[in-house]
């Protein structure tokens, strides 16, 4: 071989028809070779991986109300398809802010809409939880209408790295900003028997908490993995007298991962905070909107309403939650739990 031949390079190994990396799992994730396969995807009622379908524009839409040269927040950006939505009813003249914690995805969300042509006149973002509305207030001023999403979105989800989903193996981590707190695996390794099974239910309503809590806290080994956690889990339902393919098992594989990102995150506390600040953010007249994913979350949203409603805050409130369509559901099975409640500022 001549001195200056480059090197050789061995061909990219070909993965197989069932490849364990998530990058190669899914050929949606590789538009340039794959460029209609988000389309099939979504054409069969699924979310293509790493994107996200967003949860009852219409039925939001209709609740903000949001209008040319008005100011709104997506307090919960995600993948930007409801900040979409609204940006195009602010023109011209309006502006929307986009929070959210998560160093992953707010820079490609951001760089997706930019390209979308939603630029910094129409379109800004913070880096922060939607907890911190009292130091952006005095810097921004308050809002027409506001939107928070309290729902986790499919690019976390979809992703073993970022440890949100039983499906597949990741480390046990559950955070929306992996940069700051504990993991999950270092919470479960804190937590007595009795602690665990109190979270369980508080925070999944999860009927096994107890057997599932001393499946965990017996196992011998720290709990470090997403499968690690739902073999045990599985272990834990099959004593119950449930197989691996049970609907039990599911739903409690589902409620234990939601109950430990519940916590992890401390969303209950950041919920809370949210609301207590909600009504110095919006205007007099203004329009909130807020999507919830489990009964603790819309408990907390009904009471700040019916609370802020009865002092003569709010002129109007959702009288029952808001449900998706029979069709959005059975088009996107993830959004079957989400409720949307509503409320507008006095004048």
């Amino acid at each position: 071989m001549p001195d200056d031949a480059p090197p050789h390079r061995r061909r990219p190994r070909y993965p197989g028809t069932h490849p364990s990396r998530f990058q190669d799992k899914y050929k949606e994730l590789d538009p340039l070779r794959f460029a209609d396969e988000k389309l099939k995807v979504a054409a069969r009622g699924q979310t293509p991986a790493g994107s996200h379908r967003s949860i009852m524009v219409d039925e939001i839409l209709d609740r903000l109300l949001p209008k040319a040269g008005e100011s709104a927040l997506d307090a919960t950006l995600g993948y930007g398809g409801h900040a979409r939505e609204i940006m195009a009813r602010l023109r011209p003249g309006g502006h929307l802010m986009g929070l959210d914690m998560d160093p992953i995805e707010l820079p490609r969300t951001e760089a997706r809409l930019r390209k979308e042509g939603f630029d910094s006149d129409i379109f800004s973002v913070r880096r922060i939880n939607f907890a911190g509305l009292p130091a952006l207030i005095p810097e921004v001023g308050a809002f027409d209408c506001i939107l928070a999403d309290l729902g986790p979105s499919s690019m976390q989800i979809d992703d073993p790295v970022r440890g949100f989903t039983y499906k597949a193996d990741g480390p046990l981590d559950l955070r929306f900003n992996p940069r700051r707190g504990m993991p999950a695996s270092a919470l479960l390794a804190g937590l007595s028997e009795l602690d665990l099974t109190e979270l369980l239910k508080a925070n999944a309503d999860e009927p096994f908490a107890r057997e599932i809590a001393h499946a965990l806290c017996t196992a011998g080994e720290p709990v470090c993995s997403t499968l690690q956690l739902a073999d045990l889990i599985r272990g834990a339902l099959l004593a119950a007298g449930f197989d691996r393919t049970a609907p039990q098992t599911r739903t409690s594989l589902q409620r234990c991962f939601q109950a430990l990102r519940i916590a992890v995150n401390d969303e209950g506390g950041v919920l809370d905070q949210f609301l207590a600040h909600l009504l110095g953010a919006l205007k007099p007249g203004g329009r909130v909107a807020i999507l919830s994913f489990h009964s603790g979350e819309d408990r907390r949203v009904k009471k700040a309403f019916l609370e802020g409603f009865r002092e003569g805050i709010y002129a109007d409130i959702a009288p029952s939650p808001e449900r998706p369509s029979h069709e959005e559901r059975r088009e996107n099975p993830r959004c079957s739990s989400a409720k949307l409640r509503w409320a507008v500022r006095r004048n």
